[in-house]
């Protein structure tokens, strides 16, 4: 039966399944951020209430609040919340959390990285985004001196003050997780990030034609988290080709799945650059 991406409950858990097998990007520090990798042994029902004009990342921090409320000794006690400065929002805390009654600060990432060798000298600095707007780089960067730190901004001590918390005695960690993509045909041997990251490959237009055999699945954003899986709604190359010439025209870089005529799946990207 081929499946209907509607905004479902039964579509909500398969985005929660694909964020929940992705792996974290780290397994041990990484510029001086710690990360917090704790999680449920087996995947479970996603029952949250989601709006569905709720955004990729947005959507990603629901799923980690219903993660960390399945781990045993965990409350949550505060999430999503902005910190003003009179009516100015300077930032926002993800989430602040008990863990075995220690309290946590976490700050939480997902995302696609397109790594080229090409950029930099080290495997941080090969990781960009699909339309080369932000770097892995830029983002440990901002965690860094930015998102971590409003902890200890003056504006953030009237929430502390409500949890009966002082900022020196919470633990900051990142929850960092992230799916890879190889340049076509090329492997890597990665050792400051998780292999287990990598997820597929990326390719220019200019190289669509020698998939012209293949079948083609184009996911909304929101379904960029979802497993592959042969049960959508596939299309030839033919039918396809117009929706990714004006993607193209645009600049843009979709994410794609491909199904090979001997039914292998893949999930990549097609880059405008």
């Amino acid at each position: 039966m081929i499946a209907t991406m509607t905004n479902t409950s039964e579509e909500y858990q398969k985005q929660f399944s694909g964020f929940f097998n992705t792996p974290h990007l780290f397994n041990s520090p990484v510029n001086g951020l710690e990360p917090y990798t704790k999680k449920p042994e087996n995947s479970f029902r996603f029952h949250a209430a989601i709006n569905p004009k709720v955004r990729l990342g947005q959507r990603v921090e629901r799923f980690v609040t219903a993660e960390l409320l399945q781990l045993p000794n965990l409350s949550v006690l505060v999430e999503n919340c902005q910190i003003k400065n009179e009516l100015r929002t300077i930032g926002e805390l993800d989430c602040l959390f008990l863990d075995h009654a220690k309290p946590i600060h976490l700050e939480i990432q997902f995302k696609f990285y397109l790594y080229d060798p090409s950029l930099g000298t080290s495997e941080i600095d090969h990781c960009i985004g699909p339309m080369r707007r932000d770097t892995l780089n830029e983002k440990l960067n901002k965690l860094k001196n930015h998102q971590l730190p409003l902890l200890y901004a003056p504006e953030t001590k009237p929430l502390l003050d409500s949890l009966e918390l002082q900022a020196e005695d919470i633990t900051q960690k990142i929850y960092f997780k992230a799916q890879l993509f190889l340049p076509l045909g090329e492997s890597v041997t990665l050792k400051t990030l998780n292999p287990n990251c990598v997820y597929g490959f990326y390719f220019h237009y200019d190289d669509l034609e020698q998939f012209e055999d293949c079948k083609f699945y184009c996911p909304k954003k929101t379904d960029w988290l979802l497993d592959v899986s042969p049960a959508v709604h596939w299309q030839t190359y033919l039918q396809i080709l117009p929706k990714l010439m004006t993607y193209k025209s645009e600049g843009y870089s979709p994410l794609i799945w491909l199904k090979k005529p001997n039914g292998e799946l893949s999930k990549c990207f097609v880059v405008a650059w």
